[in-house]
């Protein structure tokens, strides 16, 4: 059983037991369990629900692994050539890890 759910204007597939990186959540704390009830669509050992835009009464119960995960570091360089402009600019993306432990339809 799955489910695709939307975390922060994301769509994740959401399965029992799979860990999940999210664009950061505010005010979590790591052993916390956080509801989500965007389900988009709800697949039960093949029989697919699909929400118009959601599906009624569906639910993802998620456990708060570590609430700030650092990703890897983007490099923006621009220039352009013979004019004496370049800008070295970079950032890293802050992300929080949960354990999807149920999903309910």
């Amino acid at each position: 059983m799955y489910a695709i759910v939307e975390i922060n204007g994301q769509q994740f597939k959401a399965e029992q037991g799979k860990k999940l990186f999210v664009h950061h959540l505010k005010d979590v704390e790591a052993g916390k369990t956080v509801e989500f009830d965007k389900v988009l669509l709800v697949d039960n050992d093949g029989a697919v629900t699909v929400g118009a835009p959601t599906v009624e009464g569906a639910k993802v119960l998620v456990e708060v692994v570590n609430p700030l995960v650092k990703g890897e570091k983007v490099i923006v360089f621009k220039m352009k050539r013979r004019k004496d402009y370049r800008k070295k600019n970079g950032h890293r993306a802050q992300f929080t890890e949960v354990e999807v432990k149920q999903v309910i339809a």
